[in-house]
């Protein structure tokens, strides 16, 4: 019980720091850039086009709505990661107490040092339904999370209290609407996981030598370095999705003429991967000027 109250805090305390640089992705996510182009310097120390990053943009939010417009879609996203830590939990606890005779049969230390890779595949797939069944309970809260920052495009106030966004969600889309971009998060969860866990198995057997003093500190090293690779991957999961939350639901942001309306996810990843936008928002700082965009950037500066 105190092992569970310690993550909600921990995860809390995170999410509340985390929330303005999740403002700001989100926004660059949709498509809205209100700040003309910069001229910056690359890695290489030569003169680019760029457009504002991280800092620049959290400034532009706060000149408008002041600091505390920054944490707009706060409370929807705490609810979201309360009850995901919660559910996540219990799903792991369920599967523990269905497995404590075998956890306690003889060679069990043996598995924790050296992992089958049938373990590995049982641990992921008891984490993967862990995961999916906390994605899916919170969703709703990240449809509302997605849907509160997106206003700032248009200016509006629909989507402001908890209580009134659930009843508008509902109101005006159904159930259904509270789901709205649910699959490619689902499957970009699942793929990432997945790739992480299968990556680091590999790599902890083939790769590194298990007569290394430090092994067991290599290997989490090599778990940070799989997982930040497999969310590099799936990320267009991660930017479909979020589009998908907040399309055609009555903001500017997600309706035309600034956003095209999706028929479906699918539809939505085929038309960012035409328009060469797959990988939109996954940079805050170097952030390039999109091909075929154009902007008010003197580009003889450039020369």
């Amino acid at each position: 019980m105190a092992d569970a109250a310690s993550q909600v805090l921990l995860g809390s305390g995170l999410t509340i720091l985390s929330q303005p640089l999740m403002y700001v992705k989100v926004l660059i996510q949709v498509g809205y850039e209100p700040l003309p182009p910069t001229i910056g310097r690359n890695i290489f120390g030569r003169q680019v086009c760029q457009l504002p990053g991280l800092f620049c943009y959290a400034q532009h939010i706060a000149s408008i709505d002041g600091k505390r417009g920054l944490f707009t879609g706060l409370t929807p996203r705490l609810c979201s990661g309360v009850l995901g830590t919660v559910v996540h939990g219990k799903v792991l606890q369920h599967y523990q107490e269905c497995d404590k005779v075998e956890d306690l049969g003889p060679g069990n230390v043996q598995k924790e040092v050296t992992p089958s890779f049938d373990q590995v595949i049982k641990e992921t797939t008891r984490e993967m339904m862990a995961r999916s069944a906390a994605t899916l309970i919170t969703h709703p809260f990240h449809v509302i999370t997605l849907r509160s920052m997106v206003q700032f495009i248009g200016r509006e106030s629909k989507y402001c209290g908890l209580y009134d966004s659930i009843v508008t969600i509902y109101r005006e889309e159904g159930i259904l609407g509270f789901f709205a971009g649910l699959i490619p998060r689902l499957l970009g969860d699942i793929i990432s996981l997945w790739l992480c866990n299968s990556l680091a198995y590999l790599v902890n057997t083939y790769a590194l030598d298990s007569g290394v003093s430090t092994m067991s500190e290599m290997k989490s090293y090599s778990q940070a370095v799989t997982g930040f690779f497999a969310s590099m991957l799936t990320y267009p999961f991660v930017l479909v999705s979020n589009l998908m939350a907040v399309n055609n639901c009555g903001l500017a942001g997600g309706c035309p003429p600034y956003s095209p309306i999706y028929t479906s996810w699918i539809d939505c990843w085929c038309m960012l991967q035409k328009e060469g936008n797959m990988s939109r928002g996954n940079s805050l700082f170097f952030r390039k000027v999109p091909f075929g965009k154009t902007y008010c950037c003197d580009l003889r500066m450039l020369i």
